[in-house]
């Protein structure tokens, strides 16, 4: 590995799985000091900071992360940690050059990037983009805002033909050279507002992502926004009736007027997830796989868990756990993606977010909702007057208030439109959380 940092003094702000694997790229690069700062609770970072001086690093966390390190070259700061924050802005007070993390180990990477970004969709995109290539034959790994670090996998050393990245607006306000040969722009709608001041100040963020291509570079876009993309070749895509080059007709995806596949064979359900594998088959495109070699691949490749997988089936109804649906744009998608009218379980964290937005879009498309956690009570009040709400005080009585409500051949969909940290750790334990009220319903 060519030596890019020998000697110089880099600090990293941020003792997450990113910053710990940046520091990790820095030692192996031949930095003379590296030292991780984290203004969170020293307590907390304990076993991190152990770790980390095992492996010759310094680690300062809590207040006494908030004074810069003197003499510094470079500061790498992890995607948690807001540039805006002090102790951002310490570190940016010492003049030192200061990258994110995906723009740090770009400065390693030798080969084509596919980087996938958006507000929903991401995730499935970039495991399914990582899978269809490496059916054709590619190395590849999945790694940024998914999987490993960028960092943990440029460290590695290995020769990869291309690397799949899902990247944040998080990870994107920080880059410089960043440069992907093919970015995909799966859709956008408001989220993180407690990260940005304004809806557009979190759109700008992920259109950084378009910013270093040039012509001899693919824009992958959502046919029904066409986000700006500079100056790359763009492949558009679109389930929603938006023309397309590739398009969804009567359950089948469609290549510019040419049939590709029945997307009703698919383990992937729903119109959203058939937009994922849209945006999935063109990237891989803009590499020079042929389609129809990964035709059986799409229809085989089962979703991650928590992403409208099937929980189980009940007295003639089936649920649905999309419990990763964690804001509005979210849960609209996955409304949109069902055949028939649900019975809908929502509701969560409280974030802020303007459920009115999708009120008019219910009749029709639900039957019955049941809201539950922190924001339940007041989703029910927006709702109320055109579809029937009632509010559950947990998980089991949510799934059998769901029950009663659904019709036989009627989908109980279980997708929150918020985060769930009300009463759980994340959207996984939330999710395992709905799989098992419904296997003890089903039992």
């Amino acid at each position: 590995m060519t030596k890019r940092h020998q000697g110089q003094r880099i600090a990293i702000l941020g003792a997450g799985t990113s910053g710990v694997e940046a520091a990790r790229l820095a030692v192996a690069d031949g930095a003379a000091w590296v030292g991780v700062y984290d203004s969170g609770n020293p307590n907390k970072l304990a076993p991190v900071v152990e770790m980390l001086e095992a492996e010759g690093i310094e680690a300062v966390t809590g207040d006494a992360a908030l004074r810069a390190a003197e003499g510094l070259d470079l500061t790498v700061v992890s995607p948690g940690i807001d540039t805006r924050w002090p102790i951002a802005q310490s570190f940016a007070a010492t003049g030192a050059q200061m990258i994110g993390e995906i723009e740090f180990a770009w400065r390693f990477c030798h080969c084509p990037v596919v980087a996938i970004t958006g507000t929903n969709g991401k995730t499935t995109t970039t495991e399914l983009t990582a899978a269809l290539l490496t059916a054709a034959g590619l190395k590849t790994v999945a790694a940024g805002n998914y999987g490993v670090a960028f960092s943990e996998v440029m460290r590695g050393g290995a020769e990869y033909d291309v690397i799949t990245l899902e990247v944040s607006s998080f990870q994107l306000e920080t880059i410089d050279t960043f440069r992907p040969r093919v970015a995909v722009w799966m859709n956008f709608a408001p989220d993180h507002m407690d990260r940005y001041d304004r809806v557009e100040d979190y759109r700008q963020a992920k259109l950084r992502i378009f910013e270093n291509q040039t012509a001899d570079d693919w824009a992958v876009l959502n046919a029904g926004e066409r986000p700006e993309a500079g100056q790359a070749r763009a492949v558009t895509f679109s389930a929603f009736g938006a023309p397309a080059d590739f398009e969804f007709v009567e359950g089948a995806i469609v290549f510019r007027g040419g049939h590709l596949l029945d997307f009703r064979q698919a383990k992937l359900k729903g119109k959203h997830n058939a937009e994922n594998a849209m945006a999935a088959l063109a990237a891989i495109q803009c590499l020079g796989v042929r389609l129809d070699s990964v035709i059986p691949d799409v229809l085989g490749y089962t979703p991650p868990r928590h992403r409208c997988e099937w929980a189980g089936d009940f007295d003639g109804k089936t649920f649905i756990n999309d419990s990763k649906a964690t804001n509005i744009h979210a849960l609209a998608s996955s409304l949109r993606g069902q055949e028939a009218p649900v019975v809908l379980i929502v509701g969560g964290k409280n974030k802020g977010l303007d459920y009115s937005e999708v009120r008019e879009s219910l009749p029709g498309s639900v039957t019955h909702v049941v809201c539950m956690g922190e924001i339940g009570g007041d989703i029910a009040a927006i709702w109320g007057g055109v579809v029937p709400c009632e509010v559950a005080d947990s998980m089991d009585e949510a799934v059998q208030m769901a029950a009663r409500a659904a019709k036989p051949g009627q989908t109980v969909l279980f997708s929150p439109g918020t985060s769930s940290f009300d009463r759980y750790s994340g959207y996984a334990e939330r999710g395992d959380d709905f799989r098992r009220a419904v296997a003890a319903l089903v039992g």
